[in-house]
């Protein structure tokens, strides 16, 4: 018999990521398990994502002609975080497309050295009018390799 296993990821090294976000917790990202919920992580992506674009002045989420459409998304859990805490979302680019990217980020209490998760997920970027993709923008993607190892 041949038994096809998959095997399991394991936790990134600080190392592996670009840059770094700290993200404060809520009260409410807890369960009633006395820690994060799974499905808050997703936000943490979104938020490190973003909030860096933003801050780097590549994405207006408001008047931008360009706006990025998450396609696909996952996350792999290690270690449980819990409100009150300081995290951090480490990002990188795993691949720039003409209209796409796949972002990576890791999820380390502060100054931990490996995450307590990490997943990925894909923006497409599309026209804000019309939805459909468009090639990234030129300073957007100067600014996203700035995230590519």
């Amino acid at each position: 018999m041949n038994e096809n296993k998959a095997t399991r990821p394991a936790p990134r090294a600080r190392s592996d990521f670009r840059a770094f976000v700290p993200i404060s917790t809520r009260w409410m990202d807890n369960d009633v398990y006395g820690h994060i919920n799974n499905v808050t992580y997703y936000s943490f992506f979104d938020t490190a994502v973003n909030g860096w674009l933003v801050g780097q002045g590549a994405l207006d989420s408001e008047r931008g002609p360009v706006i990025g459409l998450v396609v696909q998304t996952q996350c792999d859990y290690f270690a449980p975080l819990a409100f009150p805490q300081t995290i951090e979302a480490g990002l990188r680019v795993a691949h720039l497309g003409s209209s796409s990217v796949r972002y990576e980020v890791g999820i380390f209490a502060a100054g931990a050295p490996l995450t307590a998760a990490h997943g990925h997920f894909v923006h497409v970027y599309v026209d804000r009018a019309s939805r459909r993709p468009v090639p990234l923008p030129e300073p957007l993607r100067i600014t996203l390799t700035q995230l590519m190892p």
